[in-house]
């Protein structure tokens, strides 16, 4: 079942919700913290493991980011695969790292990476597993979507963080991500808790632009983790958004909800567009009336990420 985020998560201080769930999110962050404690690390003699993940529960751009490293080792002639723990309802992400390289599956991350390491693969990105403390990581990625941030503040359940944002004291990496929303605040805050933490900073920039009319206007749909962000971009590069629908991130669309859509933008006389992994969910519900916007991640600072990655 997909669960819609509690919209007080991403207030930007704690309203009564947050205080009174905040007694059961410290009991499970010292369980978090006790269960990191008593895992053994598995160190990878072979194959390196770069991890993005996130410490901001879901809509971080971690995939837009695995992509965009595997391109970087295409280019420099470096042997590289995606790791990805199994979730059946993650199929989407699955599919769209499919279409962009090598993915190994398990439901255990380790599995994949020994069969990775067996096919002589020199670098593994995982697509998430940053708080998995069974994996040795050679480098991480911590990343942030620029709009929200760390919600809150609090962590699970009183807020959307799976760890205390003090604990970037402890990682070297972060990545900033959305349409540039905000920057010079966000890297005052993230100095502030650790000054010599690498912060790389990505753009969403849509691919299939010249495939959609200006002069339309239209209906845009997603279940995404950053549904403002992709919002955001669309009107950037100019589309006429007359209304936007949010759906729980990596939901399963039924024909009612298909329907809905298509009703909703007759009545506007909208055209629809989604994103390329709702599309993918969308299944035999495809239809002409529904196109997405394939979009990647601009590096700002290319060379800046090759030297961290080669480091």
């Amino acid at each position: 079942m997909n669960l819609k985020k509690p919209k007080f998560w991403d207030y930007k201080k704690p309203n009564i919700c947050a205080y009174l769930l905040l007694p059961l999110a410290c009991m499970l962050s010292i369980i978090s913290f006790l269960k990191s404690k008593s895992k053994i690390k598995i160190k990878k003699k072979k194959i390196k493991t770069i991890c993005i993940g996130n410490i901001y529960i879901g809509g971080t751009g971690k995939t837009s980011l695995s992509i965009k490293i595997n391109e970087i080792f295409n280019k420099l002639k470096i042997k590289s695969c995606f790791i990805k723990k199994f979730y059946k309802n993650q199929i989407d992400e699955q599919k769209i790292l499919k279409s962009r390289g090598k993915i190994f599956l398990s439901s255990k991350r380790i599995d994949a990476i020994n069969q990775a390491e067996s096919e002589n693969y020199e670098f593994a990105i995982l697509d998430d597993g940053l708080q998995d403390h069974s994996i040795h990581h050679n480098l991480s990625f911590v990343c942030f979507n620029n709009i929200n941030w760390i919600g809150n503040g609090l962590t699970i359940p009183a807020g959307p963080l799976r760890e205390n944002i003090n604990n970037l004291k402890k990682y070297q990496n972060i990545f900033l991500n959305g349409n540039l929303e905000n920057l010079e605040n966000l890297k005052l805050q993230i100095l502030k808790i650790n000054p010599k933490i690498n912060i790389h900073i990505g753009k969403y920039v849509p691919l299939n632009l010249d495939e959609f009319d200006n002069n339309n206007k239209y209906l845009v749909f997603s279940g995404i983790g950053n549904h403002q962000t992709f919002v955001s971009m669309l009107r950037e590069n100019g589309l006429n958004i007359s209304k936007d629908v949010e759906f729980p991130d990596h939901y399963t669309y039924t024909v009612f909800d298909i329907n809905k859509i298509l009703n909703q933008a007759n009545d506007l006389d909208c055209k629809i567009i989604t994103t390329e992994k709702d599309y993918f969910r969308l299944e035999d519900n495809k239809i002409d009336a529904i196109k997405f916007i394939k979009s990647e991640l601009q590096i700002i600072d290319e060379t800046k990420l090759i030297n961290t990655l080669l480091k």
